[in-house]
């Protein structure tokens, strides 16, 4: 169990872990001197007839170094607030009451400490008034105490109280999720190397693992939880890490410490947030905040997704889009506090790490910020498969959830993908209408015609299904419905034999219909029809009307195009025509019809190289 102090400088923090421990958390030469906390301390008591340890985090009290109480709290199983009898309730003990409340804890107690230097009278009052200041928030059914660390008063009940807490406290749910720590102190020790603490608030670490820290590598050398020396840590313990092959400077305070497959950083999420009942304004989009997650802080703006503004006491999810990268995980508590940092606003949950710039507010990303906030991993990613028309990126999933295994690849709901193949059927079958005499749209073309939008990895899966189910042919890059596709007659077959070798001596100049007719002495009607059926096949290329082109020479033409836009980020009539030896007529016909099928794409008078397009890839490099 973690414990954490907090409350108003000077209320007897240090003084109460020292009594409660025997060890004294200020350990700095300037805390010595001033007699303060400035930096988080931290002691450790071993609970008896237990295995559990307790590790307490003694935080600074002065209302400037509120971040750094932030940076030690979020990783707490049970908090104590200490109130000096002499002073009462002051300005930083209701700011951390605010903290404590707001990141979610619900497990503490009131120390009323330096009971000595007041009378009975004045520490009843003070009780009366202790319990009013928690009525309303997380803490308001937390026993009260009356502790004197110098008579030592109240210390014997309160580390048992502790104890009592530390044997019933759950274990934090290590299975299936990979590790993360929280770095709050980073330092070089002779003999061993970079060493970062912090609390390990997910998975497991154990010497040997491989771990990622803002992109650098590095492995666990030896380690310390609960300030033991042991070959695995849990989550829920404060942890030691000593990290081979990582300098000091890559390790600062606020950083992820996480096994690869967690690692993620993003300036953009979507939380819950509950503002702080004491409030005076309701909280509205635009406003600047420092957001406290972990043991970082960042500046960050506010979009309020319900509604136009967060009322004090009431919670709406929110956009938070963060000046600098934070590493946040669905699940995980955070604090906002004002642009000036003078005062705690609010705190929430992470719902979605990986947040849209767009469409943040519409009926359908709203759903999937509700599916986020049910309790199970199972249930949310079956309601937000159930709700993704684009599918689900498993993959991103399992960073969002911070889980160990790392899934790859996309799935799609059942009802999302019958909706997708209706819409894909019926754009190839209004193709096919409108251009009888090609073959078929290409695989990308045909994403952008059907779902621009969805990855294209999940796009070459449906196809690939649909293929194999036969409710689709493809050919090369082209995509068609199999009855497209029809064999060739004999007749047609006699026919294309003919025309084969004219067609490829013509090359890129191509021939026309009725010329082939002519030298083939076969009709006309019968050479365009057939014609147009080796154009459904694929077997040739109808350039402009009646103008057809054998497949040999189109793919060498798009690999000229290809060629030419890798050289100079566009494709025009100039550059291709004279790569090709062709007329400036028939050059620009042959972009136009790249433009057509969508090899290219036209920008004003020049063309554009579709980076998706497998068009005449294959037939190239055959």
């Amino acid at each position: 169990m973690i414990v954490g102090t907090a409350g108003h400088i000077d209320h007897g923090k240090t003084t109460l872990v020292r009594a409660l421990t025997g060890v004294d958390t200020d350990r700095l030469p300037e805390e010595k001197a001033r007699g303060i906390s400035i930096e988080l301390g931290y002691a450790y008591l071993d609970v008896p007839a237990h295995a559990e340890r307790i590790g307490f985090i003694d935080v600074p009290g002065h209302e400037k170094l509120v971040h750094t109480m932030l940076a030690g709290a979020s990783g707490i199983d049970f908090a104590l607030l200490l109130v000096a009898a002499d002073d009462g309730v002051m300005p930083q003990t209701r700011e951390h009451l605010a903290v404590l409340s707001l990141l979610g804890l619900t497990r503490g107690a009131v120390v009323i400490t330096k009971a000595d230097r007041a009378e009975p009278g004045r520490v009843e009052a003070l009780h009366t008034e202790v319990r009013a200041l928690l009525a309303g928030t997380g803490l308001d059914a937390a026993p009260i105490l009356t502790v004197s660390a110098q008579t030592g008063q109240g210390v014997c009940e309160l580390r048992e109280l502790l104890f009592d807490a530390a044997r019933h406290t759950p274990p934090r749910p290590s299975q299936g999720l990979a590790a993360r720590l929280a770095v709050d102190r980073a330092f070089s020790l002779d003999g061993v190397g970079t060493v970062v603490t912090g609390t390990l608030h997910a998975g497991e670490i154990a010497v040997g693992d491989e771990l990622l820290i803002q992109g650098h590598r590095a492995r666990v050398k030896s380690l310390h939880a609960q300030n033991r020396a042991v070959e695995r840590a849990r989550a829920g313990q404060r942890c030691a890490v000593a990290l081979a092959g990582l300098a000091r400077e890559d390790a600062p305070r606020g950083h992820w410490l996480t096994a690869p497959a967690a690692a993620l950083s993003t300036d953009r999420f979507d939380a819950r947030l509950t503002l702080w009942p004491g409030e005076a304004r309701p909280l509205r989009s635009g406003t600047r905040v420092h957001v406290h997650l972990g043991a970082q802080s960042v500046m960050a703006s506010v979009a309020v997704l319900d509604g136009e503004a967060v009322e004090p006491g009431a919670s709406a999810r929110v956009q938070l889009v963060c000046h600098a990268p934070v590493g946040a995980w669905r699940g995980d508590r955070l604090v906002l506090r004002d642009a000036g940092a003078s005062r705690t606003l609010a705190g929430g949950v992470v719902l979605d790490p990986f947040a849209p710039a767009r469409y943040r507010r519409t009926p359908e990303r709203l759903a999937e910020l509700a599916a986020c906030e049910l309790l199970e991993v199972a249930s949310r990613r079956e309601q937000l498969l159930a709700l993704s028309a684009l599918g689900l990126d498993l993959a991103r999933f399992a960073q969002a959830e911070g889980l160990a295994e790392a899934l790859q690849g996309w799935a799609l709901g059942e009802a999302a993908r019958d909706a997708l193949t209706a819409r894909l059927l019926a754009a190839l079958a209004d193709f096919h209408a409108r251009s009888p005499d090609e073959l078929g749209p290409d695989a990308a073309r045909l994403r952008r015609l059907v779902a621009p939008r969805i990855a294209e990895p999940l796009w070459r899966e449906v196809l690939a299904a649909l293929r194999q189910a036969g409710r689709i042919a493809v050919r090369g890059a082209f995509v068609h419905l199999p009855e497209h596709g029809v064999q060739l007659s004999a007749v047609e077959e006699r026919i294309a034999q003919k025309i084969a070798p004219r067609l490829a001596a013509a090359g890129a100049e191509g021939a026309w219909a009725r010329d082939l007719a002519k030298d083939c002495a076969e009709p006309e009607p019968l050479m365009r029809a057939t014609l147009a059926r080796l154009a459904q096949q694929g077997e040739l290329h109808q350039v402009v009307k009646d103008l057809y082109c054998d497949t040999a020479t189109m793919s060498r033409l798009a690999a000229i195009a290809r060629q030419i836009a890798a050289d100079q980020d566009k494709v025009t009539a100039a550059a291709f025509r004279n790569a090709t030896g062709l007329g400036r007529k028939r050059a620009i016909q042959h972009l136009e019809h790249f433009d057509r099928v969508g090899l290219l794409r036209r920008v004003g008078d020049e063309h554009r190289l579709r980076a998706d397009s497998g068009l005449f890839a294959e037939a190239a490099h055959a």
